[in-house]
Parts: C-alpha cells; sequence; structure tokens
C-alpha cells in the first residue's frame, strides 16, 4: 500500500504520469505551491538556454556599422533672432595619427586611466553593462565602467544616447569588434576619436589645443594629463575653473601613481613628474572673435540646461541653433562701451585705468529674452564672460531688494506691529526711498534686521537672482555684498518694469539636429512675483534716481529711463553699475515714465505706467578691475580720472550711449 500510495504522488487522477509535477501532488498547504529543487534547476537551466538563444540571435544580427560615420559630420550653425546666420562651427576638429607617433608614456597614461585590464579583457565589462542600465532605469548618470573597446565602439559606430538599446548595441558589436580587431587597432581607433575638451577630438588636435605641440612630442607627465581629462573635460580641464584645476592635479598625479602600481612606470622615474605641467590658456578660434564667442558662450550655458548635451555633444556639429540675440543691438552695445572706454580710460597716463573690464547685458522684459550682451574686449584674448561673471559685488543696485521687500511685506502684513507700535509703512518707504537717493546705508542696515535678510534674499531671487549668487546674510547684506552677473541683475530690474511679473532669461529659441527639433526649449509665460503695486513702487523710485545719475555734466542727456539703479561713491566697493530701462518708443505726451502714484494704463495685467509693450530691454552694466589670474578685484578709485571718485559715471554713460545709438 505504502508503494502504490508513492507512485500515486506523481500521477494525475487519470493515472497517467504528468510531465511537470505543478502543483505538486501529495503535498498540501504551502508545501504543494513551493517547486522542488529539481523544478527550480530546470527552470534555471531554461533560463539561461534561452538567454544564451537570445543572444545569439542579437549577436547574428548586430553588424559593426560603417566605422567612417563620423566623416560626415556637419558644423554647427547659430542663427541671430532675425533668422541671419551668427556663425558656423566646427566640423568635428580631429587629426588621426598612427600609434608610432604616440609615446608610449601616453598609452601607458591612457590605459592606466581607463582600462588597466586592457589588454588582457574580451573588451567587454559586463559588471559596468549591468551598473549603466541599472542606472539608467533609475535615472541616475550611466558614465563609467566601460572599457576602451566600449568607448572606441560608442565614439565610432554608436550615437551618445544613453538608452538600454545603445548599451547593449554598444555590448554586442564591442565583442564583434575585439574579435575582428587588434588591441593595437583599437587603441589607435579609441585615441583618433576620444573627446578632450578644448573642441578636440583625438590625441593630435588634444596636444595641441594643451601644449601646442604634435602628439610625439608629450612628455609622460603631459600624457598623464591629457588622459586626466578623458574623464570629462567639462570637470577636469584645469583651465576652466579652480576646482577643475584642483580635481585635475588629483586625477593626474593618481595616473602616474597607477603605472607604477601596474609595472608602467619606475619608482625612480615617477619622481621626476612632481610638477603638475599646466596646459596652454583657453583660446577660441578667430572666427569666435568680438562678441561672438561670448554669445556661443551664453547660448551653449542655456542649451546644456535645457537638453542635457555636453560640450563634447555640441563639438560634434551638426546642430542649427536659433538664439534670441539681436545683431544690431548687441553691435550698439559693443560700440558704446568702446567709445566710452576710448573717449575716457588712458592707461598710458593712470594706473588706475588699467585692467579695467566692462560686462553688460540687455533682457526683453516681457518674456526674459536676452537680446544683447557684451562681454569683454575679445572673446578670443579675453576668455572670461563679463556679463556672466558672478564674482563682481552688486552695491547700491542691490538696495531697491531691500526696498522691494519692505514693500512686499506692507502688502503681505498690514498689520504688524513692532516694539514701538504699529508700523508707520508711509515713513519706512520714505526712509527707504531717501536713503537710496542720497546714498545712505545705515536705514538699509536696519531694514536688514528689521525685514530679516531671508526675506530680503527670497524677494531678490524671486526676482531673478540666483540663490547661489547671494552673499553671507551678514550685516551687509543689504548693502550689496552679492555677486549676480549682468544678465541676472538686468533680468531681476525687468521685475520692477513690468508689474511684478518675472520671466526667466533665455538665449535660445529653438534647435534642430537633422531637421528635428529638439525638446527643451518649450516657455511658460511670466509669472508674478511681487505685487504690482510694490513693482510700480520701486519703479517710480528707481526712475528719479537714474535721471540724476545721467545728468553728466558736459553730457548729451538720454531719454529718461523708466527705471535705473546705480552704484554710489559711498559705496567705496571694488565694483560700478547702472541698471536701467529706456521707455518703449512711440508712446503719447503725458503716458511716460510712472512716478509712483500714477494708475495702471492698462496695457497689460501688472503692467507698470511707461513700461509700454515689454519690448524695450533693460540693460545692466557693470565695470570693475581684474588683473589677469588674480583672484582679488582692484580698487577702483581714480578711474576715468578724478573727477569720476571711483568711476561710477562710466556705466551711466555706457548705458546713455546705447541709448542714443538705437
Amino acid at each position: 500500500m505504502k508503494a502504490t500510495k508513492g507512485r500515486r504522488r506523481f500521477k494525475a487522477t487519470n493515472g497517467r504520469r504528468r510531465f511537470i509535477d505543478y502543483p505538486r501532488q501529495g503535498r498540501e498547504g504551502p508545501r504543494r505551491w513551493l517547486p522542488s529543487w529539481r523544478q527550480w534547476l530546470g527552470t534555471f537551466s531554461l533560463g539561461i538556454i534561452c538567454l544564451a538563444g537570445l543572444f545569439a540571435i542579437v549577436y547574428a544580427n548586430v553588424d559593426v556599422p560603417n566605422e567612417n560615420e563620423l566623416a560626415g559630420q556637419e558644423a554647427t550653425v547659430y542663427y541671430w533672432a532675425d533668422g541671419s546666420q551668427m556663425v558656423s562651427v566646427g566640423a568635428v576638429n580631429r587629426q588621426n595619427v598612427t600609434l608610432d607617433k604616440v609615446p608610449d608614456s601616453v598609452e601607458n597614461s591612457v590605459i592606466a586611466a581607463e582600462n588597466a585590464t586592457f589588454y588582457s579583457d574580451a573588451g567587454v565589462s559586463i559588471q559596468g553593462i549591468g551598473r549603466a542600465v541599472v542606472n539608467m532605469i533609475s535615472g541616475e548618470d550611466t558614465q563609467g565602467g566601460s572599457t576602451i573597446t566600449q568607448q572606441y565602439v560608442k565614439n565610432t559606430y554608436l550615437s551618445q544616447d544613453q538608452t538600454v538599446t545603445r548599451k547593449l548595441k554598444e555590448f554586442i558589436i564591442s565583442l564583434k569588434v575585439s574579435n575582428q580587431k587588434s588591441k593595437r587597432e583599437i587603441l589607435r581607433g579609441y585615441l583618433n576619436t576620444s573627446w578632450f575638451g578644448r573642441g578636440s577630438y583625438g590625441i593630435q588636435a588634444a596636444a595641441h589645443a594643451y601644449y601646442g605641440i604634435d602628439a610625439d612630442k608629450l612628455n609622460p607627465s603631459q600624457g598623464a594629463m591629457l588622459a586626466a581629462v578623458l574623464k570629462g573635460s567639462e570637470q577636469y580641464d584645469p583651465g576652466l575653473s579652480k576646482a577643475n584645476h584642483e580635481r585635475a592635479v588629483e586625477r593626474w598625479s593618481w595616473i602616474l601613481d597607477r603605472q607604477v602600481t601596474t609595472g608602467k612606470m619606475t619608482e625612480q622615474e615617477r619622481a621626476k613628474y612632481r610638477e603638475f605641467p599646466e596646459p596652454r590658456a583657453l583660446s577660441k578660434p578667430t572666427s569666435q572673435a568680438g562678441q561672438i564667442g561670448y554669445l556661443i558662450d551664453i547660448a551653449n550655458k542655456f542649451i546644456k540646461a535645457g537638453t542635457g548635451l555636453t560640450d563634447k555633444d555640441l563639438a560634434r556639429g551638426g546642430y542649427r541653433i536659433h538664439t534670441t540675440f539681436d545683431k544690431q543691438r548687441t553691435r550698439r552695445l559693443e560700440k558704446a562701451v568702446n567709445d566710452v572706454r576710448r573717449q575716457n580710460l588712458d592707461p598710458k597716463k593712470r594706473a588706475a585705468d588699467t585692467f579695467v573690464e566692462v560686462g553688460a547685458a540687455s533682457v526683453r522684459p516681457k518674456d526674459g529674452a536676452i537680446v544683447a550682451l557684451y562681454g569683454g574686449t575679445d572673446a578670443t584674448r579675453h576668455f572670461s564672460n563679463n556679463a556672466d561673471t558672478t564674482a563682481v559685488p552688486a552695491g547700491s543696485t542691490f538696495k531697491p531688494f531691500v526696498l522691494a521687500a519692505a514693500l512686499q511685506q506692507q502688502v503681505d502684513r498690514p498689520e504688524v506691529d513692532d516694539e514701538a507700535g504699529p508700523v508707520d509703512w508711509q515713513k519706512r518707504f520714505g526712509d527707504l526711498t531717501g536713503a537710496l537717493m542720497n546714498a545712505e546705508n545705515p536705514p538699509f542696515v536696519q531694514a536688514g534686521q528689521r525685514i530679516g535678510l531671508e526675506r530680503i534674499r527670497d524677494v531678490a531671487v524671486a526676482a531673478g537672482l540666483r540663490e547661489e549668487s547671494m552673499a553671507r546674510l551678514e550685516q551687509t547684506f543689504p548693502l550689496g555684498t552679492s555677486a549676480p552677473s549682468a544678465i541676472r541683475m538686468a533680468s531681476a530690474y525687468t521685475t520692477f518694469t513690468n508689474g511684478g511679473l518675472h520671466a526667466d532669461p533665455y538665449a535660445v529659441t529653438k534647435m534642430t539636429y537633422d531637421g528635428k527639433k529638439l525638446p527643451g526649449f518649450d516657455r511658460t509665460g511670466p509669472e508674478q512675483v511681487l505685487d504690482a503695486g510694490v513693482a510700480q513702487q520701486v519703479s517710480g523710485t528707481l526712475e528719479g534716481l537714474g535721471w540724476r545719475a545721467l545728468g553728466i555734466p558736459g553730457g548729451k542727456p538720454a531719454r529718461q529711463p523708466v527705471a535705473a539703479g546705480l552704484t554710489e561713491p559711498g559705496d567705496r566697493m571694488k565694483s560700478a553699475w547702472f541698471i536701467g530701462s529706456a521707455p518703449a518708443a512711440g508712446l503719447l505726451p503725458g503716458s511716460g515714465p510712472g512716478t509712483g502714484s500714477g494708475s495702471w494704463d492698462g496695457t497689460r495685467p501688472g503692467q507698470a505706467p511707461g513700461a509700454g509693450d515689454g519690448s524695450e530691454p533693460t540693460t545692466a552694466v557693470t565695470m570693475f578691475r581684474n588683473k589677469p589670474g588674480a583672484p582679488e578685484l582692484l580698487p577702483m578709485n581714480g578711474v576715468g580720472g578724478p573727477k569720476t571718485g571711483l568711476g561710477t559715471t562710466l556705466p551711466p554713460k555706457i548705458w546713455s550711449a546705447y541709448q542714443e545709438a538705437s
């Protein structure tokens, strides 16, 4: 009976043996549904067989693409706002070289940095592929973990898309390439197709970009530095920032040490390279001379923020980029700066007139479009973009945000009391207005204590300044210790002239690749960030301040600004600013700039009197002194001659000349 019962466990009710004993006969409860170890093993084996079969099918059907695809790359073209071509950049900057033109030390540096097992591995990293796929699914960074063979395949045969499909193709093609090509062929291809930054693809172009020499002249230390930037030039090009320099030095040192560990360099040879091989200064191609290089710099920053593309992606070319930059306004702004500099600065006579830098930007209030900027004397000689620098203190041009914060608090909390009883808002407003007009600092320090420095900062950020450009919240914070860029200051001041409405600044309207429009450039309308009445009162106050600033003896009066701010001589700071908005053309007599007590003109909800239709840009001009390579700004005392005090009359002159030319 026992044997009979045992046999029945494996038979169905009709007496026949079941092919798969599941649910399991003769088991009760949860055990009936738990597979046996044989079933687990069989399922696992079947899965392995299916995966192997699928892999074989995919392997057989994925061919190695044409290696010469990169030869057809196009240049990237940038367009002015009117649709005319601004500049054509590219195409790919690459000069192929054979491995006999690449020193062994450079090859060793690259292998040590990117793939120490290059000569012994199968060309793929299963662990790296798995990590990349998991990261892609979770939305994290997919970089890192690829072998040199995989990177070569990606550079040569595939797109830069971060997708699971592309990663799997990379894996299959890498296996095939590893079987079809020698390691030396793969290394040569990798060194000739890799992105090194500074617009250079390949070791030969990189050697010229960083050291001005051919690849065969690179020494082991220079080779290690170039191997360091392979990890990502935006983070490791030492010429881009101090932080980059620190990262580059650390990785350069690690690569040299790594070669000692792998036996490619002796301790004695390593000891020769203790001093970091500083590359040559950054430079731009001559096609980006004048303001063009600065315009491209700003456009690319907005592209990278909106699309996730990198400098490496952009350098491959083929893009069509339509910008917001107005050709005529940009040329007039450059002419205004050059004329004022020529008429007022003489470095040969006055030491104070040396190292003077100017940055400027014009932003359209209605939509935030950056229509013009001045980044420096010439992008091919002065690389830093003065219109986008965040190293120049705002001074008194920050005080209107304190005034706005005080007025906004009146709107939000009209019944608030302080230690002395109910707040006399009119008196407080009058005190700050008078202090702004008379360049007095104590009332603004006191306002910071009453309102709260956090509230002032929040109002400034809501108006358009970046939080990362805000200074520490100390007692002097309301006096303008923060260092926003000219672009952001112009953008924030549009909030005052636009009835409290603010639109984030932007520089690119459309971007296409291979005829297809890229996402990332859709825009929403301006948002109400300040009460309309608050914006009107601040604008009215600034109007009088701007008119006074433009009353330069012997100078031709410019159009009266709707709103303006300037750095006062009493600031004793190392910068001078002027920010102004010209009234819109075609306004009827009597409908000009508001004084702070007029009524809305009904042109657009929330629009201040005199602001017109929002098409007239707000322009910020900053001036400072900075010796190249020095971290600190120099004093502005005596710039332009003793009569100009701290040189504070020069930014208003530039603004005035810019308006007169329009």
